[in-house]
């Protein structure tokens, strides 16, 4: 599926048909077993506000020590911040929507939180410039990248890729709107929080990003095609810290609404 925008419209690309419907401000729900509404008789005839979409990524793209703060306290001196994004992959398959809860596996016994906004790819792109960025993004969510921090710990100590800390089943919630991207004129100026039983972990400020959105479009398209789709998350602010079995996480962005997960 490929989906996207067109004169203030959303365009839906099923196989071959194409669809289009009046503009509207968010998606929602969009994860996994949710069906899309694709069929005359099942789409409102009014103008709606929500409506279904299924998000099946190719790829999440996540972004490392993409905020100093963050990156200071897990150990990186600010002369050895990257000059680059630093780059790494989480598999679909850890993707859960709003309604569904991380499961703590067995391999590890230390989990973090880290909330970050997540850009939702429009349409397909290659080698795209800084100025055409934007319009290569469909729209804005939540997402929790969720990471197993004693093997991420185990894996650099070894000198070996962490891959597997960031990529268990649940670990990467998303939700619970796509805000499309009209709607957030300046991405680079929301508020950001997350917090576990009701107290405040995380706090920052989406300017506080060190590259920012059209450069992590630019510099991701450089090296991969970017599909309709794609997720990227663009990194954590300060104050990532570990929760537990029948906790709950909260996380809230400035236009984008907020994201609620229970932990089993």
């Amino acid at each position: 599926m490929k989906f996207g925008k067109s004169q203030g419209s959303i365009v839906i690309w099923e196989g071959q048909s194409v669809k289009q419907y009046p503009s509207m401000n968010t998606i929602n729900p969009f994860i996994l077993d949710h069906t899309l509404i694709n069929t005359e008789t099942n789409i409102p005839s009014s103008e709606p506000s929500v409506f279904q979409l299924m998000l099946k990524p190719s790829k999440i793209i996540c972004l490392a020590k993409n905020y100093s703060a963050h990156a200071v306290e897990m150990g990186v001196l600010p002369q050895e911040l990257p000059e680059t994004p630093s780059l790494f992959l989480k598999p679909p398959s850890s993707l859960i929507g709003p309604n569904e809860k991380i499961i703590i596996p067995p391999h590890t016994s230390e989990v973090h939180h880290e909330v970050e906004l997540a850009i939702i790819i429009g349409k397909r792109g290659k080698n795209i410039s800084l100025e055409d960025a934007y319009d290569y993004i469909f729209g804005y969510t939540i997402l929790l990248d969720i990471t197993a921090r004693d093997l991420q710990s185990i894996a650099k100590k070894k000198g070996r890729p962490w891959f597997v800390a960031k990529g268990f089943d649940t670990f990467c919630p998303i939700g619970s709107v796509i805000t499309t991207v009209d709607e957030v004129p300046n991405p680079h100026s929301l508020n950001i929080e997350l917090s576990v039983n009701n107290e405040l972990r995380q706090k920052g400020n989406t300017g506080d990003m060190l590259t920012k959105i059209d450069q992590i479009i630019q510099y991701c398209s450089s090296m991969m095609t970017l599909e309709p789709g794609d997720i990227i998350a663009t990194g954590t602010p300060e104050g990532v810290g570990t929760f537990n079995r029948g906790d709950n996480l909260h996380a809230s962005i400035e236009k984008l609404g907020s994201l609620e997960i229970g932990v089993e």
